[in-house]
C-alpha cells in the first residue's frame, strides 16, 4: 500500500496540472470504490477550479473553489496518472477521470478497488471519520523528540507497532517505520516506553530523514504504485534493511563485518533489523 512519501510523490506530480485549473468534464464509470461514491459525485466536481492540491497522513485533498474537498486514497492498487492523448481508450480499471480546461486528463486506475473518494465541507474536514484523531504529520513542524516522547510514553507496546498507529503520527507504514528504526538504531522489539530523550529526538530526526530521502527518489515502487508521469519511484534500492534478511544490511555491508538482517512477524506484518546495528 503506498506511504506517506508515495502520496507526496504523487500530490508534487500533479500541482501543476490541477492547481488552479477548472474540471470541465469528470467521468464515473462505476458506482464505488472501497465505499459508494458520494450522492451526484460527478456533477457536483464539474466545473470547479482546484484552488489547491494538499496532503494529509496518505490522503489527498483537492480543495476547490465550490467549498468542497475531494478526499482521495490510493488503497492498494491505486495510481492517479496524468493523460495528454484524449483519446488513448480507457484501460479496464480507470474508474474515475478528471479533465481540466488545458486538455489533461487524471486517470485514477484501481485494480483492487481498495481506494477511496469522497467529498467532504470544508469545514467538515479535520473532523472526517478518516481524519479526526490523526497524529502529527512527521514532516511537520509539530513533529520533533519531545512530541513524540510525549506520545509513547506509558506505551507497553513494541515501538515498531507503536509508530504505525497513525494516533501517534501520520502517515507512516510498513517501509518507513522500518527504515527509521534502522537509521535511529533502535530495535523494532524495544518497548515504546522506553524511547525517550536523546532517544526520541533521534528518532523523530531518522523519520524525517528517511521520508525526504524517499521523496527525493519518487517513492518505492512496490507491485501497482507509479508516480503521476507513470514513472517508477526508486527509493527501494537504497532501503538498508527492509526487504533484506538474510543480507547484511547496508552499513554492514559498506564495513564488510556484521551480523545479518532478520525478518520477525508483528502484528501479522513483516519487520526487517540488523541486530548488530539496534539496540
Amino acid at each position: 500500500m503506498p506511504e506517506l512519501p508515495e502520496v507526496e510523490t504523487v500530490r508534487r506530480g500533479l500541482l501543476n496540472a490541477l492547481e488552479g485549473h477548472r474540471l470541465v468534464r469528470v467521468i464515473q464509470r462505476r458506482p464505488d470504490l472501497r465505499f459508494p461514491f458520494p450522492e451526484n459525485f460527478a456533477a457536483r466536481l464539474e466545473g470547479r477550479t482546484v484552488e489547491r492540491l494538499e496532503r494529509r497522513a496518505k490522503y489527498l485533498l483537492a480543495h476547490t473553489d465550490g467549498d468542497e474537498v475531494l478526499l482521495c486514497h490510493l488503497g492498494m492498487s491505486g495510481r492517479m496518472t496524468l493523460v495528454a492523448d484524449l483519446d488513448l481508450p480507457f484501460a479496464p480499471h480507470d474508474h474515475v477521470i478528471l479533465e481540466t480546461e488545458t486538455g489533461l486528463q487524471l486517470r485514477f486506475n484501481d485494480a483492487r478497488r481498495f481506494g477511496i473518494m469522497d467529498l467532504v465541507p470544508a469545514g467538515a474536514l479535520e473532523s472526517h471519520r478518516l481524519l479526526a484523531g490523526l497524529g502529527p504529520e512527521p514532516l511537520g513542524n509539530s513533529f520533533n523528540g519531545p512530541a513524540l516522547a510525549a506520545a509513547l510514553k506509558g506505551r507497553r507496546t513494541p515501538i515498531k507497532a507503536a509508530l504505525l498507529d497513525q494516533k501517534v503520527v501520520a502517515g507512516l507504514g510498513n517501509i518507513y517505520v522500518s527504515e527509521a528504526l534502522y537509521e535511529a538504531g533502535i530495535s523494532p522489539r524495544r518497548q515504546a516506553y522506553s524511547v525517550q530523550g536523546q532517544r526520541a529526538e533521534r528518532l523523530a530526526r531518522a523519520v524525517r530523514a528517511v521520508l525526504e530521502r524517499a521523496i527525493l527518489a519518487g517513492g518505492s515502487s512496490l507491485r501497482d504504485y507509479v508516480q503521476a508521469s507513470g514513472e517508477l519511484g526508486y527509493f527501494q534500492h537504497q532501503w538498508g534493511v527492509y526487504g533484506r534478511d538474510g543480507q547484511a544490511c547496508r552499513k554492514c555491508a559498506e564495513s564488510g563485518q556484521g551480523a545479518l538482517v532478520r525478518r520477525i512477524v508483528q502484528a501479522g506484518r513483516s519487520t526487517f533489523y540488523c541486530p548488530r546495528h539496534q539496540r
